[in-house]
């Protein structure tokens, strides 16, 4: 009886260590840049190549009307002495309704291009996703951070646990083959909402600039 006792405590107390060893076997972490790989992937530089000629026209156009009002005002500066009341005044409501004209229209764009982005961002997205959650499953990997995000608690990951080309590589492999576009031209700068101007400044107004999708970041 003692000895199937002693037995039996031997195994429970053998069991337990066995559970607490489990208990403290490290969980494997991995980072992504989210962001980047969504951009990064074939489908996401067919989109951004896409959304970049769309606003390309916009851009265009918002620019030639920035340096038109910019000609405008220097006009104005130069000639503001020898007018009359009269056309001065003209000239002052004529500067300002070009520039709130063109700060509504850059606005307007900047908003629309913000909502074609975030549609491309959220459809590629939930693809980008499904591969994710494929690999970490396959590769045992409890815990995926994204360092996209902006602030972020990340303060330091070696790259031996950056999976973001990995999902790039098996997201490419995964989807349909899609034509390939044509290059894209250089990006315009990201719009800015144009400066108000001033009835009596001397100085013109920068031109705006229309928006213009991101590149990859980081």
């Amino acid at each position: 009886m003692k000895t199937g006792l002693w037995i039996a405590t031997a195994l429970a107390v053998v069991s337990g260590m066995a559970s607490g060893l489990r208990a403290q076997t490290p969980q494997k972490i991995a980072v992504i840049d989210m962001t980047s790989v969504i951009v990064s992937t074939t489908d996401g530089k067919k989109a951004v190549a896409d959304l970049q000629a769309k606003y390309r026209p916009k851009d265009q156009e918002i620019q030639k009307r920035g340096q038109e009002l910019q000609a405008k005002q220097e006009q104005y500066r130069k000639a503001a002495n020898t007018l009359s009341d009269e056309a001065k005044a003209s000239a002052e409501r004529e500067i300002e309704l070009l520039n709130r004209n063109l700060q509504r229209d850059t606005g307007d764009a900047k908003q629309e291009m913000d909502e074609d982005q975030q549609r491309i961002l959220q459809d590629l997205g939930s693809k980008v996703l499904q591969v994710l959650n494929k690999y970490a499953a396959d590769n045992q990997i409890s815990i995926v951070f994204d360092v996209s995000g902006e602030p972020n608690n990340i303060r330091f990951a070696s790259s031996a646990v950056d999976i973001t080309r990995e999902i790039i590589a098996l997201y490419d492999k995964a989807a349909p083959v899609t034509p390939t576009a044509a290059p894209a031209k250089p990006a315009s700068p990201p719009v800015s909402s144009a400066p108000p101007v001033s009835h009596t400044s001397t100085k013109p107004a920068p031109a705006a600039s229309a928006p213009a999708p991101n590149q990859a970041p980081k």
